[in-house]
């Protein structure tokens, strides 16, 4: 039962509050360079780290026992080979993905007091948004395919990929999952952005969101009209977090759910989103609910208890530094405090 994401896998330069100094650098107070005679002093310090939504929900699936692929376009040099090394190494299939001539995309990482990050992006002349028709597999042998987040934002492969999605729901037999994941900084026109979420919303079987991507697009309206305004649009499932308070699940049956997470000491919400993603798909999948009829045919129950399981993996992996979801054992670990 495999799943397969798409989207981008770029590089998160995360702030630190210390780096080693490089084998032979001046200590302080040595050589000239910044203040204090210390090259080193002016500069900040930050750590690379893989990242980009798609990508973190492959990884956090792959590490739940999730069979899954992944179709991203790698840069060939500089940081290309090793954000597919990231990948491979925790077990995600990377045969659909692209090996592409453009170099990789940088999302500079800035956390506030309470751990919340925030990203500048660097792009979208970068690999990951420059997809084309026949990149992308025309009839995936997969139960289920996840995509958004920037895939779905940057032309010219945004449009490639709603597309591509439409193609999907439109044949009926693969689940479509859909992460908006928005970056309001990088929205020129929220009129056009707001039709193109609300089209891809409609082709898609599950839409997750968060409560600052509703505000971002539909300024004014509270979550549980945009739910239900995507709802209407087609989907069959939409679910939208809200940080420390939890989150809420919407099903077109009239099923609702709510779910607070349990206390944890907050290192920072990389990859929150993502792997409350993750979780989910995963326990659809445990529970051979991953399909379009699956979904459709939620109890009350198994909504309760997705949902519950999505929050427990967002709030495990906000105990640790970066997108860094767990995998099944430590999960478990988590469930049975």
């Amino acid at each position: 039962m495999t799943i397969l994401v798409v989207g981008e896998c770029l590089v998160d330069l995360a702030p630190v509050a210390t780096i080693a100094r490089p084998s032979g650098a001046p200590p302080p107070g040595g050589e000239a360079g910044g203040p204090g005679g210390d090259p080193y002093s002016d500069g900040r310090h930050f750590v690379a780290l893989p990242g980009g939504g798609p990508a973190n929900v492959a990884v956090g699936l792959a590490r739940l026992g999730v069979p899954t692929a992944f179709a991203g376009r790698f840069s060939h040099h500089g940081f290309g080979p090793w954000l597919r090394d990231h990948l491979v190494s925790n077990g995600v299939d990377l045969s659909p993905s692209v090996n592409a001539p453009q170099p990789a995309s940088l999302a500079v990482v800035t956390l506030d007091p309470s751990g919340q990050a925030s990203y500048t992006f660097y792009g979208p002349e970068t690999a990951d948004w420059q997809w084309v028709d026949d990149e992308l597999p025309t009839r995936p042998s997969v139960a289920a395919v996840h995509t958004g987040s920037l895939a779905t934002t940057f032309e010219p492969g945004a449009s490639v990929v709603a597309r591509w999605v439409a193609s999907l729901r439109g044949a009926g037999e693969v689940l479509v999952s859909f992460d908006p994941n928005v970056r309001p900084g990088l929205l020129a026109d929220v009129d056009a952005y707001r039709g193109r979420i609300d089209a891809l919303a409609g082709n898609a079987h599950i839409v997750k969101a968060s409560s600052e991507d509703v505000a971002a697009v539909y300024p004014g309206d509270p979550p549980l009209v945009v739910a239900q305004r995507w709802l209407e649009a087609g989907t069959t499932l939409v679910l939208i977090t809200d940080g420390e308070r939890g989150a809420m699940a919407v099903h077109r049956n009239g099923g609702q759910a709510r779910c607070v997470p349990p206390p944890v000491v907050v290192a920072d919400t990389i990859g929150a989103g993502d792997s409350f993603t993750s979780g989910l798909l995963a326990y659809l999948a445990e529970q051979e609910l991953l399909g379009p009829k699956g979904v459709a045919g939620l109890g009350l129950g198994q909504l309760e208890a997705a949902l519950a399981r999505a929050v427990a993996v967002s709030a495990l992996t906000c105990t640790r530094p970066g997108a860094d979801p767990p995998d099944r054992a430590q999960l478990a670990a988590f469930l049975a405090q």
